[in-house]
């Protein structure tokens, strides 16, 4: 075997510490026990240490670094000129903003952005497993079920890359789809039935079901056993997810289905106002 060099020893304890990454966190696949067991499952979106901290100290189970950071954080108009170098960037941001135990912490969810997994299976393999290899994340999120992203997702999955769906208003298609509730005519609606028991049998852990009426989110509740997890699906839904700038008020526009908490932006602005003005006058 060789002599192990000081340099080879510290190697390869850094690598035994480093396996806790792998091993200690909750695991995507163990969210079916949430939903077996009847237990919420709650999801916020975060995109820096600061919001990854709030996030994690709010107690949610799903820590999602979402491509709405595009326009949260970067001030795009939509999520499609984000880049998985924004992606990789922003969720290593949001994991140094965690505290807890890495056996205690959310489990860490990234976006797949626009054209990573609509080029190919080959591609998105590349890019997924880069998110995976650099970050502390633990799955991506994957929109649509088309054939081409169905085969994307199969062979991540394959390749040992969890993945997390995403039906319904996709917003990453709204070109095509625009940003309206979907699901509301006959053939939307059983074509989202069909997707979602697609993307189950592919072996997603988990979809995220956006901007859908409430009874068909029940239907697929009912009829999937892994958890599904609403954002404006109604309340029949195993979780919720919420962009978190939302649910603070700190956006200009708030989505239909989110009701902000706190009007953040008009609070945050006056206090800082108010600091201005006082210190103007010390």
């Amino acid at each position: 075997m060789g002599v192990k060099t000081a340099k080879g020893r510290v190697g390869f304890i850094i690598a035994i510490f480093d396996k806790k990454r792998y091993i200690a966190l909750m695991l995507p696949s163990e969210l079916v026990k949430y939903k077996k067991n009847s237990q919420k499952i709650i999801a916020l979106t975060a995109w820096d240490s600061i919001s990854g901290s709030l996030a994690e100290q709010s107690g949610a189970d799903i820590v999602l670094v979402g491509d709405s950071l595009a326009m949260v954080c970067l001030g795009y108009k939509s999520t499609l000129p984000i880049t998985l170098e924004n992606m990789i960037h922003h969720t290593n941001a949001v994991s140094r903003g965690f505290s807890k135990e890495l056996e205690e912490q959310s489990l860490l969810v990234c976006d797949m952005p626009f054209l990573t997994y609509q080029c190919g299976e080959d591609k998105a393999v590349e890019y997924a497993g880069k998110i995976i290899k650099n970050t502390y994340a633990k799955a991506v999120k994957v929109e649509g079920a088309e054939p081409e992203v169905q085969n994307v997702i199969s062979r991540l999955i394959r390749m040992g890359i969890p993945v997390m769906g995403h039906l319904g208003l996709t917003p990453q298609s709204y070109l095509n789809l625009g940003l309206k509730k979907q699901g509301i005519n006959s053939e939307s609606h059983e074509k989202i039935k069909r997707d979602a028991l697609s993307l189950e049998k592919l072996g997603c852990f988990s979809i995220v079901l956006e901007h859908i009426p409430e009874l068909l989110a029940k239907e697929i509740q009912i009829d999937l056993e892994i958890p599904i997890i609403g954002i404006g699906a109604g309340k029949y839904c195993d979780g919720q997810v919420r962009v978190t700038a939302d649910l603070l008020g700190l956006n200009d526009k708030q989505p239909p289905f989110c009701k902000p908490i706190i009007d953040g932006k008009k609070y945050f602005g006056e206090k800082l106002k108010e600091w201005v003005a006082s210190e103007r006058l010390s």
